[in-house]
């Protein structure tokens, strides 16, 4: 017969290294006892006596000195916890195995680590006219995080490295705010294959309030595949404190160097297709530019166009996207580990990346930068969230 406490102490010893040789034996003795309603009333027992707070139970399953067999276990417990929270948010009205803090009410509980999939995806390169040159096909790793309703968030794993941020003076149309150019060190993440959509945006705004109200249906655009916009900064952050909290998973925004990199996909030239972009790769403003193309005076859905080298979507055009970082005139001073920049300088306007449907190709570019008050909420502004 399995004991919570018991099983509560050996769980807490091998997170924090103090396990014996016995206490595998054990973990698995009282793991494999767990079955059927007797691991969901141990999952409750569990969140009822708030020990979850101090469990990292996805810590463990990492933990190098476990075997396959026993990851295995400790994944599925982790699958029933998962859907206790399914089962008991605060949004279906029961709050009986929810936690309670201060004057919020909130389910804290591990997630099991993201199941990777792999998708494929095109990606085009052009040549300085925007004629096509090359079109191959790719796969990339992501995970599926299920909302509700049949929504879900698409998020593609980015792999770390250094690369090389900013404009170089001889590209065409840059500004002295993208440089110097500088190496930056980014430590791998996941970020959103599409900007954040208006059916993702509802799904989320309809969550109970954590700071501050979310409008229902903000965009002036509407459609439930086109990305959501007119969203402020705070908004934004708004909408990733209620996804985290849902989820598990800890979502922010990007910082610019995080953002770009993802933009680049291992590119140095101005746009990730190559020298140019034209309107058959982005939704962006071309007339008046010499450029023959569609303008087509709103955004469009995501996933239209060719993606880049990571396998994202949209990171030419559509919507300027909110970053994390303070504004600032140059590079100078910026932190070269890819976080984001948040002293000195102004704390009321935020970066926006990637240009939007109603810019000039120049403002698309990789590099480009734009920076708006952070109440500002504007029907070119949208945004694609990070996952840690």
């Amino acid at each position: 017969m399995y004991k919570p406490d018991e099983l509560i102490t050996i769980l807490n010893r091998i997170l924090d290294g103090s396990r014996d040789e016995k206490d595998i034996t054990l973990l698995r003795q009282h793991l494999e006892a767990i079955n059927g309603s007797n691991q969901m009333q141990l999952a409750k027992n569990i969140v009822n006596a708030n020990e979850i707070n101090r469990l990292h139970i996805g810590d463990i399953i990492n933990n190098q000195g476990l075997d396959k067999e026993t990851k295995l276990i400790l994944q599925n417990f982790l699958e029933t916890l998962q859907q206790i929270k399914i089962q008991t948010s605060p949004q279906r009205q029961d709050d009986k195995y929810v936690a309670k803090n201060n004057s919020e009410t909130q389910l804290i509980l591990p997630v099991p680590p993201p199941i990777l999939k792999n998708f494929d995806f095109e990606v085009v390169t052009v040549d300085a006219q925007g004629k096509e040159t090359k079109r191959f096909s790719k796969q990339a790793e992501y995970f599926i995080e299920n909302l509700r309703d049949c929504v879900v968030l698409e998020m593609v794993s980015i792999t770390g490295g250094k690369f090389k941020m900013g404009a170089a003076k001889d590209e065409e149309a840059s500004q002295e705010e993208e440089r110097p150019q500088r190496i930056v060190n980014i430590k791998p993440f996941f970020l959103g294959k599409y900007p954040i959509t208006q059916a993702q945006w509802k799904i989320v705004a309809n969550l109970p309030k954590i700071k501050r109200h979310l409008e229902f249906e903000p965009s002036c655009f509407k459609g439930d595949n086109l990305p959501v916009e007119r969203v402020s900064w705070y908004d934004v952050q708004e909408f990733c404190q209620r996804l985290s909290r849902e989820t598990g998973r800890t979502y922010r925004l990007p910082s610019e160097a995080e953002w770009e990199y993802a933009c680049r996909a291992k590119t140095s030239t101005p746009f990730h297709f190559g020298k140019i972009i034209t309107t058959d790769l982005a939704n962006f403003q071309a007339e008046n530019q010499n450029i023959n193309g569609v303008y087509r005076q709103q955004t469009s859905e995501v996933g239209n166009f060719p993606a880049n080298d990571f396998g994202l979507f949209d990171m030419h055009g559509n919507v300027w996207e909110w970053c994390a970082d303070y504004d600032h005139d140059d590079y100078y001073g910026a932190p070269s580990d890819g976080s984001a920049w948040l002293n000195d300088e102004n704390e009321e306007y935020r970066i926006l990346r990637g240009g939007s449907w109603d810019c000039s190709l120049n403002l698309c570019r990789s590099a480009s930068r734009f920076s708006e008050n952070a109440s500002v909420a504007d029907k070119e502004f949208g945004f694609r969230v990070v996952c840690s």
